[in-house]
């Protein structure tokens, strides 16, 4: 929709895979619509995943005792954060819509893109106790998981054997988006892309792309429990 303004955090480390056409097709498509639309490359930024001292400029509130969540917390009252951590909140305080592209690794998200959300999303920023959840400080947002298995879909079915995909989304859906406020819309799996033809391949992408050109008529789902567990 024109004038809506989205931003991609993509985590891969190779432009020619599907995670890496996912991210293009979308930028073309939402560009189409009249969106703006920015893209984190993190591993082509050399994003920096570890939440350590060097996030905070200057003294820290405790120099005898260093507690990241209070000294990042501190530090963004004061706008003291480092550069990179003010330029991605920028992009986040900016954003209608955030995609997350990325390939499932050990039922998550890459380690990149976790140190992403743990380094980004700080306390006075995201969330302050007790906005959160659906009082949460980013809640005029969008969020959209879009990634990729090794595993087929009969895998990761209920009873399958890696169990139903949305037992995985529970930290990342709801712990991470829906605690900071940001509505969640349904996720966008394309299931063990490795393993089938460059046909079936062509079709996701031509999936993903149909389901963006509607994407702003959808409704977030119901963030409780009964939508994972049920």
């Amino acid at each position: 929709m024109a004038g809506r303004k989205v931003l991609i955090v993509y985590a891969h480390q190779e432009p020619k895979s599907l995670n890496g056409s996912l991210k293009r097709v979308a930028v073309e498509e939402l560009s189409k619509q009249g969106c703006s639309v920015t893209v984190s490359d993190l591993y082509a930024m050399q994003f920096e995943p570890r939440a350590t001292r060097n996030d905070i400029v200057g003294c820290l509130h405790n120099p005898e005792e260093f507690n990241y969540g209070v000294e990042t917390w501190e530090a963004y009252k004061r706008g003291d954060l480092s550069n990179d951590l003010i330029e991605e909140q920028k992009k986040v305080q900016e954003a209608d819509l955030m995609i997350f592209q990325f390939p499932l690794y050990w039922f998550s998200m890459p380690a990149i893109m976790k140190g992403w959300m743990d380094r980004v999303l700080v306390q006075g920023f995201a969330h302050e106790f007790p906005n959160c959840y659906d009082s949460g400080l980013l809640k005029n947002k969008l969020a959209l998981f879009s990634f990729t298995t090794g595993g087929n879909k009969e895998m990761y079915a209920k009873g399958g054997i890696s169990g139903d995909i949305r037992y995985l989304l529970w930290p990342i859906q709801h712990g991470i988006m829906h605690f900071c406020g940001v509505k969640v819309l349904a996720p966008h799996i394309c299931f063990a892309p490795e393993y089938v033809s460059e046909e079936k391949r062509k079709e996701m992408l031509i999936a993903w792309a149909q389901r963006l050109k509607t994407l702003w008529k959808e409704e977030p789902i119901n963030c409780s429990p009964e939508w994972y567990f049920k």
